[in-house]
C-alpha cells in the first residue's frame, strides 16, 4: 500500500510508476528498457525498505534521485509535477540547484 500526502491509501501500482516515468522521459534519449529497469529498481527498493505501507513521498524522492542521475531534463519534468511547481521561478531554482551540484562534482 502507498500512503498518499493526504493520508489516503492505495495499492502500489507498477503501471502508475511506469506511466510517470514515461511522461518525464518523453522525447529524451532514454530507452524503454532503461525506464523498465528503473521501475524494477525502485519497486525493489521500496519493498526492501518498507514492510506493508510505503509513503508516497519516499517513492517520489527515489524517482527524482534516479532521474537526476539519468537525465536532468526528465528530472526537472518529474520534479515539477511531484513538487507542484506553480511559477517559472520554481523551475529556474531547481535548474540552478542542478547546475551548482554539477559544478561542485566537477572540481
Amino acid at each position: 500500500m502507498v500512503v498518499k500526502r493526504d493520508g489516503r491509501r492505495e495499492e502500489f501500482s507498477r503501471e502508475k510508476l511506469l506511466s510517470g516515468l514515461k511522461k518525464a522521459c518523453q522525447k529524451r534519449p532514454i530507452s524503454p528498457k532503461a525506464i523498465e529497469d528503473l521501475v524494477e529498481t525502485i519497486m525493489d527498493d521500496m519493498i526492501d525498505k518498507y514492510d506493508h505501507e510505503v509513503p508516497g513521498m519516499a517513492i517520489g524522492e527515489r524517482v527524482m534521485e534516479a532521474l537526476r542521475q539519468i537525465d536532468k531534463v526528465a528530472y526537472v519534468r518529474f520534479a515539477s509535477v511531484y513538487r507542484r511547481f506553480e511559477e517559472a521561478t520554481e523551475f529556474v531554482s531547481e535548474v540552478n540547484k542542478l547546475e551548482s551540484n554539477h559544478d561542485s562534482t566537477q572540481t
